[in-house]
């Protein structure tokens, strides 16, 4: 399967329940630069120039599940104390979530802060104390999750050893799901991982995965080895080890392997990417995907969410703009508007100057060719609007278009000259040169500027209008009417 044959699964997201029961901690950036080196030790002097918080550990995979759009129940424990205090309003204001964030006299609310000089961290100080957790308190959790597991297609276990999930609160919530039929997801900690058993899918990283088995890891087939041991020691589905710049590799209990090459271009923080990429995963499981594919998403958000800064999360459309930068194929620049809008937005964040032109295209002609290529030449991109099937039959009357709008914008996504197709269903792109706001307009001589839909739309904003010149004795009706002779 092609990537981009992903996409529908990512729009299938937000009919998806998750529970997420884990560590929540509260994640504290502090950026700045750095110029010179203390004279009171060799350390770098940092100047504050800003200042984040955030949600941190199991709340950061809330926050991923949020914005993907799944619908989650998220269950956790923090401290009766200012952090504890502030996580918890931070959850309630993502919304889209039933959150019970239960809070413990005496316990302290885990915070991370992390120092950041351009895209480096300095320096990370933590302010925390692990204690399992009280009698009572662990009880009223499990029963929390137990309850609300038939609701829930998959559960995400999100340990950062604060001793939420420990004291074999892990195991009992997973022989629950077990129980319920919910597909259990665990990012784990710990070289103790019969805590786990009976998991479906463990998400260790590579080092993480070297000390829980005590074997080495450094080549693929030593990681496999690793992973396959751990599964039929501690009865776990499958595992997907986070190999750093060498991907991810997924070992399954069925006897497959998938290898998964690095996604990132450039890798400028870390933080928080095992979360996203367990967000992802769980979500895509949910959604129906096979294990290899839930992968293969959650590998492609991981490329993006290390190029960010911080604990940062992923959007549904930055996942479908990367699994079609994928495919190169005709088919994959007819696009709909959404995905449209999100692949201009990001040719304009690197300067691109986008262009615009439209028609029917039904018979590609020389006339058609001519015209598209002077529009590329005057811009970077250039989006061509089709009219629908639908919008043709109201312009040209019955017997048209010849071809469908599938087989016209794979057409036109043939040509060099076309980097988009987007199809419309109006009789005139007014909305779709309003939703696009191209920098340059073209359309063919034969228009006067004041005649061309959207002129004055694009001249508002300070986009240009051209007349391109035409090629003459071509026309679709010419060509259909030739052919019926």
């Amino acid at each position: 399967m092609a990537e981009a044959d992903l996409i529908p699964l990512i729009e299938q997201l937000k009919s998806v329940h998750v529970m997420c029961v884990g560590d929540l901690m509260l994640d504290h950036y502090i950026y700045g630069r750095v110029e010179r080196i203390s004279p009171e030790a060799p350390v770098p002097v940092i100047h504050i120039e800003r200042e984040e918080r955030t949600l941190g550990g199991a709340g950061n995979v809330l926050r991923n599940l949020h914005a993907l759009g799944v619908e989650t129940c998220f269950v956790s424990v923090t401290g009766s104390d200012a952090g504890g205090r502030e996580v918890s309003r931070m959850v309630a204001s993502l919304g889209g979530a039933e959150a019970h964030v239960l809070a413990e006299l005496g316990r302290v609310t885990t915070l991370k802060t992390r120092y950041v000089a351009g895209t480096q961290q300095l320096l990370r100080a933590d302010h925390e104390n692990v204690v399992p957790l009280p009698a009572e308190l662990r009880s009223d959790l499990i029963k929390i999750v137990t309850d609300a597991l038939s609701l829930h297609k998959v559960i995400i276990l999100s340990d950062y050893a604060k001793g939420v999930l420990g004291n074999g609160i892990a195991a009992e919530l997973i022989a629950a799901a077990k129980r319920a039929g919910s597909i259990v997801v665990v990012d784990p900690k710990g070289n103790d991982y019969s805590i786990y058993r009976g998991a479906d899918v463990l998400k260790p990283n590579r080092p993480e995965l070297a000390i829980a088995t005590q074997s080495p890891v450094r080549t693929d087939d030593e990681v496999i080895a690793a992973a396959r041991g751990l599964m039929a020691a501690h009865d776990i589905g499958s595992i997907l080890v986070s190999c750093g710049k060498d991907g991810m590799l997924l070992v399954e209990g069925n006897g497959n392997t998938l290898k998964l090459a690095a996604e990132a271009r450039e890798v400028f923080d870390v933080s928080g990417a095992g979360d996203t990429v367990v967000s992802v995963l769980a979500a895509a499981l949910g959604a129906g995907a096979s294990l290899q594919d839930a992968a293969r998403v959650a590998n492609v958000a991981a490329g993006i969410v290390v190029a960010k800064v911080g604990t940062a999360v992923v959007e549904p459309s930055e996942i479908e703009g990367a699994l079609l930068d994928h495919d190169a194929t005709a088919q994959r620049k007819a696009l709909p508007l959404s995905l449209a809008l999100d692949r201009v937005a990001r040719w304009r964040r690197t300067g691109l100057k986008v262009g615009f032109t439209n028609g029917c295209f039904d018979l590609l002609h020389p006339g058609h060719v001519g015209l598209l290529s002077q529009a590329r030449a005057a811009c970077d991109r250039l989006v061509v609007g089709i009219n629908s099937d639908a919008s043709v039959v109201r312009l040209k009357g019955p017997g048209r278009p010849v071809q469908n709008q599938d087989a016209r914008g794979a057409v036109l996504g043939s040509l060099a000259s076309v980097d988009l197709v987007v199809v419309f269903d109006e009789e005139t792109p007014i909305e779709l040169i309003k939703a696009i706001r191209p920098d340059l307009l073209v359309k063919g001589a034969d228009y006067r500027i004041d005649q061309v839909v959207g002129a004055d739309i694009v001249q508002g904003y300070g986009g240009k209008v051209v007349l391109a010149e035409l090629l003459p004795g071509h026309s679709t009706t010419a060509t259909i009417a030739r052919a019926a002779r």
